[in-house]
């Protein structure tokens, strides 16, 4: 792994250029999986290994961007599923063993690793929320919705990979000023978004073009976008309680985004959340 990142680099491209050539941990529990699974590997399949470690957004990422770079003339490949798929078992435990972990990564700075973790938590909930949005709406693409919700804020997971002090100073001046906007922290410490360098990202690991714009919020007048989009904005609204005094008008673009009314979409929310 490359050294930890203590001062802004200087442009865009110097970001990108960092971000996609640095290897991505994963979780100890999902590296700690693969070595399991893969010493039976005759009984494991596609959809076992997708089922066992596809909560871990950063290993959905890295083995999207492996099929980006090795497998770049294929088209559909849209999911984690889809990806092992094309890879097959024995490649894929090849290509993944030994992997780095966050866990290892961020040892000696554990205010950094739950940092991390707290973004985790909100992906895995997002992604809960923007399934069964996409389900109650049936779209047949409900599984990549679910992986876009998971994938929305991947750069700010790499940022706590690989640049954890810089990560930590932005949480500190939202934390000194709740009115700083998330962008604006982002630009004062990076020099860049975050949004841009996951977008910039995203395209120079030859990720599909239909995650890159279900993560791109520009994009919110489209209606998957738009299941992406309020599913992280509850995730985050929501991550300390169902208190947060933006949950109303949540409630009532997700009523309107599934055609319901508010108390049947209030309803549904503390279902999916229970």
């Amino acid at each position: 792994m490359p050294p930890l990142i203590e001062r802004p680099l200087p442009t865009l491209d110097a970001w990108v250029a960092h971000f996609r050539d640095a290897p991505v941990p994963v979780l100890a529990e999902t590296a700690d999986a693969i070595e399991a699974l893969s010493a039976n590997e005759d009984a494991v399949d596609a959809h076992t290994l997708a089922e066992a470690l596809g909560d871990d957004p950063l290993l959905t990422l890295r083995v999207l961007a492996h099929v980006g770079r090795h497998h770049r003339r294929e088209t559909g490949i849209e999911t984690l599923t889809a990806a092992l798929v094309l890879m097959g078992v024995p490649p894929f435990f090849r290509a993944f063993s030994g992997l780095p972990t966050v866990d290892d990564r961020l040892a000696q700075r554990p205010a950094a690793l739950r940092g991390l973790q707290q973004v985790m938590v909100r992906a895995h909930r997002a992604a809960q929320f923007a399934l069964a949005f996409a389900v109650q709406r049936m779209d047949h693409d409900a599984m990549v919705i679910r992986e876009a919700a998971l994938l929305h804020d991947i750069a700010e997971m790499l940022l706590w990979c690989h640049a954890p002090d810089l990560a930590l100073e932005i949480a500190r001046r939202q934390e000194a000023d709740p009115a700083l906007r998330s962008e604006a922290a982002q630009r004062q410490v990076l020099g860049i978004t975050l949004h841009e360098l996951q977008q910039a990202v995203m395209k120079a690991w030859a990720l599909p073009e239909l995650l890159l714009d279900l993560g791109d919020d520009r994009l919110a007048h489209q209606t998957p976008v738009r299941n992406v989009q309020l599913a992280v904005r509850l995730a985050r609204h929501t991550a300390n309680g169902w208190d947060n005094p933006a949950l109303p008008d949540d409630i009532c673009d997700i009523a309107q985004l599934l055609r319901m009314n508010t108390g049947a979409t209030q309803a549904l929310l503390r279902e999916i959340d229970a």
